[in-house]
């Protein structure tokens, strides 16, 4: 609604950066060098879990602002349909819902948004999430009173109507079912506990013990700094997770193998200022090092496919949304699955012509048209 318009934005800004004058001027700010930069707000992306803090953490920033902007729209808007646009969005804004939750969000993504995969520094990532997951369970125990707190104070800042926890907590569901509930019991039970659960089966399914000690054991090939991270110990209890590959009587063998590759590569100016384990790996063929040491190798490669397999993975449930959207909110199981496989397997699916198809369903049964 307001991104929309040139006007808008500008508009907003001119009321966000009158606040930012007024706070000054009453020390609710501070003044000083990078602070109270202008704010706008960001259009997050789909995948990104910082795009979508700084989107919420912005909104808070200038919620004031927007509103007025809003209410300009309302009433001084051309359009009748903006003027209803603005008059639901400022319904739905200035609601107690709207701000405990926003707040909830910005608690929450200001945790998670930390998690960035990165190959040069997979470990404090890997660190990173650990201490992600500590996070989520300390705000779970203890994050409910200062949430509230800080919900009570920005409402009143923004004269919004501040719940009684203690009243019964009604919407459509709940009246029709008649289930007995205050708010106190759906903000923290359904809304705060639950969203924080989610986020946390979210990080224990993407990252467990197991995909973490990988990232963790990969990170070992990394040939940065003249292979400073490079472990032994580690690179063999990564090959403990590939029993197929590596039998217990092989670990022996590999040990040898990587403390004999470890001085060779380190000896050899060809391996210096090499960045990431994938030019690592073409390096080795390069210098028919692979043959050498096929064992380690073996782990390279092992290593290399596993973030593959991964992003893989990833892309896969990102097309389920595309396939199975909201018109098509029936499609069963087995149908999604054929979809989706003539979805991920494009490059097998360029090589079928368009009349072998044809003739595949004109020979499944009759049909009304013929093909």
């Amino acid at each position: 609604m307001i991104a929309s318009s040139y006007k808008r934005r500008d508009k907003l800004r001119e009321k966000q950066a009158t606040k930012v004058v007024e706070a000054l001027a009453t020390g609710d700010i501070q003044s000083g060098t990078s602070l109270n930069q202008k704010v706008g707000i960001k259009r997050p992306c789909d995948t990104r879990w910082g795009s979508h803090f700084g989107s919420l953490l912005n909104i808070k920033r200038t919620y004031s602002s927007i509103c007025e902007v809003l209410e300009d729209i309302k009433v001084d808007s051309y359009y009748q349909d903006h003027r209803a646009e603005a008059r639901r969005l400022l319904k739905s804004l200035q609601t107690f819902d709207f701000i405990f939750c926003l707040h909830l969000m910005v608690d929450i993504l200001g945790v998670t948004s930390r998690c960035k995969k990165k190959d040069q520094d997979i470990v404090n990532e890997m660190h990173q999430v650990r201490s992600s997951k500590t996070r989520l369970k300390q705000m779970r125990n203890e994050g409910w009173k200062p949430l509230l707190n800080d919900v009570t104070l920005f409402c009143k800042k923004c004269d919004i109507e501040i719940l009684n926890m203690e009243d019964p907590y009604y919407n459509g569901a709940s009246r029709r079912k008649g289930l007995q509930i205050n708010n106190l019991h759906h903000y923290k039970i359904d809304v705060f506990i639950a969203v924080i659960d989610m986020q946390s089966q979210e990080l224990n399914n993407r990252f467990n013990e197991v995909n973490i000690s990988l990232l963790v054991y990969m990170a070992s090939f990394c040939p940065s700094k003249y292979f400073q991270a490079f472990n032994v110990e580690e690179l063999l209890k990564m090959a403990t997770f590939y029993s197929n590959e590596f039998q217990e009587h092989d670990i022996g063998t590999l040990r040898a193998s990587l403390q004999n590759y470890i001085v060779d590569v380190r000896g050899d100016a060809r391996f210096n200022n090499l960045k990431g384990i994938g030019n690592l790996a073409k390096m080795m063929v390069e210098t028919n090092k692979h043959t050498i040491y096929p064992m380690v190798y073996l782990l390279l490669k092992l290593a290399l496919i596993l973030p593959v397999a991964t992003s893989t993975v990833e892309r896969a449930f990102s097309a389920m949304k595309l396939i199975k959207s909201d018109l098509r909110n029936k499609m069963g199981d087995q149908f999604m699955n054929d979809c989706l496989v003539s979805y991920i397997e494009k490059d097998v699916l360029d090589g079928i012509s368009n009349d072998i198809l044809i003739d595949f369903f004109r020979d499944m049964k009759t049909h009304r048209e013929q093909l």
